[in-house]
């Protein structure tokens, strides 16, 4: 993308149709992480829209990406959609078997997914490797790991941390999807991570905080990252667990939902579908 000449506005309309995708694919599907999912719509709309480059998926000097918190594929997959390297078609096959999206992501299943992820904390690690092979190899490409609050309980993140702060890789990015929830309850009640940003730091690793559902803000921070030497960098991206679900935003049980139709409806409108498109997906819902 033309960096100099960003379409706010249309990066914005696409974590949009990322959350639409996502209500659709689960409520096919009868189940499924909804709140990581949409906590990160933005911040896969930004990743894939502004800052990876990717001329193509095999192009060994693409930017990579993880997405360590493996749970919120459905809004992974949908970004996958949204550039054309899957079928729109098949997103409703979700979670069925032989379907490339899987309930978690499967690298050699889905087109554009670099590693297997699902157990939690092992994202990261795998973002250091793909980082210091750039640098052995001599080339120029970044790599960018979606890290979650709750999987941060896992003591392989810290030892990441560690390691990419010793080996100063400013080639890599981590992005903590800081919605303050784990899969029970708030962080702040299963294992508090504050002060975040001073254990960062502590571990040597540059830090930044952004409105996670703010593009704008999201732009600036990936800018920012860019200009960061002899550092890993991590952006703080604070979001709401369920963001745009009214009825389990900011809640525990947005976790994993099974969609009843009124809140298939309710949600879908609150989105900006018509009439149509949603007795489209009624209609679906009952074949």
């Amino acid at each position: 993308m033309d960096k100099t000449r960003v379409d706010i506005k249309k990066i914005e309309n696409i974590a949009n149709r990322i959350r639409i995708h996502v209500v659709k694919m689960i409520a096919q599907s009868g189940v499924g992480h909804v709140g990581g999912s949409m906590s990160i719509a933005e911040i896969l709309s930004v990743l894939y829209f502004y800052e990876l480059k990717i001329k193509n998926l095999d192009c060994e000097d693409r930017d990579r990406f993880i997405l360590s918190k493996g749970h919120g594929c459905p809004a992974f997959y949908a970004a996958l959609s949204e550039l054309g390297y899957v079928d729109k078609k098949l997103l409703k096959t979700l979670h069925e078997i032989d379907s490339p999206f899987q309930m978690h992501p499967e690298y050699g299943c889905c087109p554009g997914v670099e590693m297997s992820t699902g157990a939690l904390g092992q994202g990261l690690s795998a973002g250091i490797g793909m980082a210091l092979g750039a640098r052995i190899r001599g080339k120029g490409f970044r790599v960018y790991v979606v890290v979650g609050d709750g999987e941060s309980n896992e003591g392989q993140v810290w030892e990441a941390a560690l390691c990419a702060g010793k080996f100063k890789l400013d080639n890599l990015v981590a992005i903590l999807d800081y919605n303050k929830f784990a899969l029970s309850d708030r962080i702040s009640q299963v294992m508090p991570l504050e002060p975040v940003v001073d254990k960062w730091k502590s571990f040597g690793w540059h830090v930044i905080e952004a409105d996670g559902h703010s593009v704008k803000d999201l732009i600036r921070a990936f800018d920012a990252a860019r200009g960061i030497k002899n550092k890993p960098c991590i952006i703080i991206a604070h979001t709401v667990k369920g963001f745009r679900v009214a009825s389990v935003a900011d809640q525990a049980k947005s976790h994993s939902v099974s969609f009843t139709k009124e809140q298939v409806v309710s949600t879908l409108k609150d989105l900006g579908c018509g009439k149509a498109e949603i007795q489209e997906m009624l209609s679906q819902l009952e074949e």
